[in-house]
């Protein structure tokens, strides 16, 4: 239908890629329409994003601020609704056309999963999903006829790069790390580490828990778990390159020898556009690359003994089964523990190597499985704490 606007979920609407992707919308009204938007606790900014952009639903996870929501938006007429389970039935909405899922971590499983069986596409920025489950969402996506549309940078870019390649192979595909603030530091260097030194990251600004993931290489580890399901890869076919201006966002080389790559200023606002708009490029006011600002890219091999996590990533990919799943739970503990000051930097690596060796493997996991294995790892993660 001509003319008619796409309808968004927002999944996450309060952190860093939910603001971003309404500042998106807000710059093409006419195309895109904001239907749900969820937040987990802040309540006060899901109000203001609601006041603003009037969706038809809002859901807020933490029961406890329903009242202080549903007064705040009685009188626009917008539903509003509180809980997990609440926040799992809102994507099922039949005016939605697009669900962005940028909750953190493992909680954004369900929700897919619910969306996907409602037949919306899926604007991707929720790794974890693919990480704990991919098998299992690759296959829910084929048999409800679903795309995903990755939001990450760097899943981002080699989908770029694949358009019109749908008859090439991929020999292999660089993904691009940024290095984080540690970059070029040995193990010594990294053993009293502050959180305050590792939430400074050099080229994005994200949310604390992506920010330390990325100091500690663990995001790149979940985003080589996610290219794998994302375009069909093995293990072997996905390089990790250290790449610290953050200018090309990855690359794909074809059997020909040939590299296609996405070059672009760091910036969330251009993947989170491709994603809602796709197939579409949109025009756009965001700030524009010029090469004379950077003479220089530099490329560098990863230091995986300093940085062990990209290891271990690497190591529950070639295992499959459950293990990228107790790879993720182990590290939300491991992360939220280094932020409250419990654990030091190198033993965020430890703790989810100890969960990796104890947790009972399941090879061919269902979804029942999965949670079970989520919630396993959980329980020892915190009592090896």
């Amino acid at each position: 239908m001509e003319g008619k606007k796409k309808q968004i979920a927002i999944l996450g609407s309060t952190g860093s890629i939910g603001t971003q992707a309404l500042e998106v919308i807000s710059e093409h009204s006419d195309l895109f329409e904001v239907e749900v938007l969820t937040a987990n606790n802040n309540s006060a900014l899901l109000i203001e994003q609601a006041k603003k952009f009037k969706p038809n639903t809002v859901v807020i996870t933490n029961e406890e601020k329903y009242k202080e929501v549903d007064e705040a938006l009685f009188d626009l007429g917008i539903k509003v609704f509180a809980g997990q389970q609440s926040l799992e039935e809102v994507v099922e909405g039949e005016n939605i056309d697009v669900v962005l899922t940028a909750l953190v971590g493992y909680s954004g499983l369900k929700p897919t999963i619910r969306a996907i069986k409602a037949k919306k596409n899926i604007a991707l920025a929720n790794k974890e999903t693919l990480v704990v489950a991919g098998d299992l969402i690759t296959k829910l996506c084929q048999e409800y006829g679903v795309n995903i549309y990755p939001v990450d940078s760097e899943h981002s870019a080699i989908f770029q790069c694949l358009i019109g390649e749908q008859y090439n192979p991929i020999e292999k595909i660089y993904l691009t790390a940024s290095g984080g603030p540690f970059r070029g530091r040995l193990r010594n260097d990294l053993l009293d580490i502050t959180k305050a030194q590792a939430l400074k990251h050099p080229n994005w600004d994200m949310g604390a828990k992506i920010t330390i993931d990325s100091a500690s290489m663990m995001n790149k580890g979940l985003e080589v778990i996610e290219a794998k399901w994302l375009f069909d890869l093995k293990a072997e076919q996905i390089d990790v390159i250290v790449h610290p201006q953050s200018i090309i966002h990855s690359a794909v080389q074809f059997e020909d020898g040939s590299i296609k790559a996405q070059l672009g200023v760091p910036d969330m606002k251009l993947p989170i556009q491709y994603a809602l708009g796709f197939p579409k490029r949109l025009p756009n006011t965001f700030k524009r690359f010029s090469f004379m600002d950077y003479p220089n890219l530099t490329f560098e091999k990863p230091d995986m003994e300093t940085f062990r996590n990209l290891q271990l990533a690497y190591d529950a990919m070639e295992k499959g089964g459950n293990m990228p799943c107790i790879l993720n739970a182990a590290n939300e503990i491991a992360v939220a523990a280094f932020l409250q000051d419990k654990i030091g930097f190198l033993n965020m690596s430890d703790l989810i190597a100890d969960c990796m060796e104890k947790i009972t493997f399941v090879s061919k996991p269902t979804l029942t499985d999965y949670v079970a294995t989520d919630e396993a790892t959980r329980i020892l993660a915190n009592e090896l704490l």
